[in-house]
């Protein structure tokens, strides 16, 4: 007899909002607190310099590529620092503070905070990203019992060791746990080689594009689950 489900795994980004209007309306708070409190930094550095300022790190410590704001904290220290302000790292700390809190500022895809909550009652609920977000600023604690992300498990999806610590928190096989989120390969791919059961979240309505073992669900939007499970 198989097991009841009782775990289910959420993307966060791209699954219960949209990500890229975040990151941008992030971007542009970090530049305004940066002209007003740092103004060389705009001023003197362009695009590419940032880009050449964050390959130079991912050069010397190639972890930093799924340690996000640890990368996004240096990056703006070295560029602090490469416009002459000596107090770098502090001000490094502060503008990054600035990114984050607006990077938690999110609008969630209607109805998801409400199927959330019965699904919360229904499953323990677990939150598995590749970004950094974080649910406590979210205001997503009480729904999620718990939160892994790639930067404190040491690899990203599609990589197994963060749905494998998700099944070990939660004690449970993978045959009692489901992961649900965008992305055919690092959330439905990722999960499927574990053993775990698979929604594959699909708002534009793509065709699967493979290869790989198809998810065993597809919904458009996360609403949608309240009628499987």
């Amino acid at each position: 007899m198989a097991e009841p489900l009782r775990l289910l795994c959420f993307d966060l980004d791209d699954t219960l909002w949209p990500v890229r209007p975040v990151i941008i309306r992030a971007e542009h708070r970090l530049r305004n607190h940066l002209d007003a409190v740092a103004p060389e930094v705009y001023r003197r550095l362009s695009a590419e310099d940032f880009t050449a300022l964050r390959e130079a790190r991912l050069a010397a410590d190639p972890s930093l590529r799924h340690r996000l704001s640890a990368l996004r904290r240096l990056v703006l220290e070295d560029a602090l620092r490469t416009v002459g302000y000596a107090d770098a790292e502090a001000r490094a700390a502060e503008a990054f503070e600035v990114f984050f809190n607006a990077r938690n500022d999110v609008a969630y895809f209607e109805g998801t905070l409400e199927a959330l909550e019965v699904l919360a009652r229904r499953y323990t609920l677990a939150a598995l990203s590749n970004g950094n977000a974080d649910i406590q600023r979210l205001g997503l604690d009480h729904l999620f019992a718990f939160h892994l992300n790639a930067e404190g498990v040491g690899a990203p999806k599609p990589q197994p060791a963060m749905f494998e610590a998700a099944l070990q928190r939660a004690g449970l096989g993978p045959e009692q746990a489901v992961h649900i989120g965008d992305h055919a390969v690092d959330d439905v791919q990722g999960a499927a080689a574990v053993g775990m059961k698979t929604v594959w979240v699909n708002e534009s309505g793509a065709p699967w594009p493979g290869p790989g073992p198809a998810p065993d669900w597809v919904v458009p939007h996360v609403p949608a689950l309240l009628e499987i499970f």
